[in-house]
């Protein structure tokens, strides 16, 4: 990855981030734990992976996206917003009555949201669909899903993915966002889903292992998903829960708590302060 795309996406993952932190901080709700461990990877695939068009959201031969773990709206919304969906001060009627920003994305208010979501297991089981209406009809398309490692405690989602198998749907690449905490603590303690990989590629997926926080890593595993024939592809990222802000980081109780003004003003402080010295970075590179 050259230098120039490096600072784009670091700039603009800064903004996811800082869409998210605003949005939660505005409703007094919400879920910026699990959004900002997946932001990384929302980033990179509204800017520099799909095909879209934020002034036709409706075009045909578009690549979609499903956000499976639909609570981490904030990170799809700040996003949309910020490739150009809506206006990014929308983002802070987060949750707010009247507004098209609810705690889970729909896609009959909210332009360029593939597929309504909640309801965990639903979506995966929806981007299956998805892209197996796409090899039904020769569309050219491509599908991308976002799910949760607590999510996937959930028996519809090992049904999907012995369905996407079966139909070898190679025009499908999940990310699983492994951070390892879901709301009550430690997936691996509340109800092991591991080992993902073994399991995944049981059902005839290739996996590909990255660490899901870092944008060199997803472009690499992005390339490859795009080669795979015959099968779809398992982006397993492994990723930290409030990742960004350190006082969210691996913390279970951030996973739906509202942020107050104090917290507020360090989280932004600190997103400021590290997105300069990444900058730094790419520019002496």
């Amino acid at each position: 990855m050259n230098n120039e795309k490096r600072a784009m996406l670091t700039e603009k993952a800064k903004l996811v981030r800082r869409g998210i932190i605003e949005s939660t901080h505005s409703a007094g709700c919400g879920h910026p734990g699990g959004s900002l461990s997946v932001a990384d990877i929302v980033t990179y695939l509204y800017f520099a992976e799909m095909h879209i068009d934020p002034k036709n959201p409706a075009m045909p031969d578009r690549d979609r996206f499903v956000l499976s773990k639909g609570h981490a709206a904030p990170a799809l919304y700040a996003a949309l917003a910020n490739r150009g969906y809506f206006p990014v001060e929308d983002l802070k009627t987060l949750r707010k009555t009247g507004s098209y920003l609810q705690g889970h994305p729909d896609m009959k208010g909210v332009p360029g949201v593939d597929m309504s979501t909640g309801s965990l297991g639903l979506g995966f089981s929806a981007a299956c669909g998805i892209a197996l209406a796409g090899k039904c009809t020769d569309a050219s398309y491509r599908v991308y899903c976002a799910l949760g490692d607590g999510e996937s405690e959930e028996g519809q989602v090992w049904e999907a993915a012995m369905s996407a198998g079966h139909y070898k749907l190679d025009n499908l690449v999940a990310f699983l966002d492994n951070n390892n905490l879901q709301i009550d603590g430690a997936v691996d303690h509340v109800m092991s889903v591991y080992p993902i990989k073994e399991k995944f590629e049981s059902f005839g997926w290739r996996v590909i292992e990255l660490d899901g926080n870092d944008v060199g890593q997803i472009l690499a595993a992005l390339e490859l998903a795009r080669t795979s024939k015959g099968q779809p592809t398992l982006l397993l990222g492994h990723t930290t829960k409030g990742k960004g802000v350190s006082f969210m980081e691996n913390q279970a109780g951030w996973h739906g708590s509202a942020i107050n003004d104090e917290q507020y003003a360090a989280a932004m402080k600190e997103l400021k302060e590290r997105y300069a010295q990444a900058e730094k970075g790419c520019a002496a590179e």
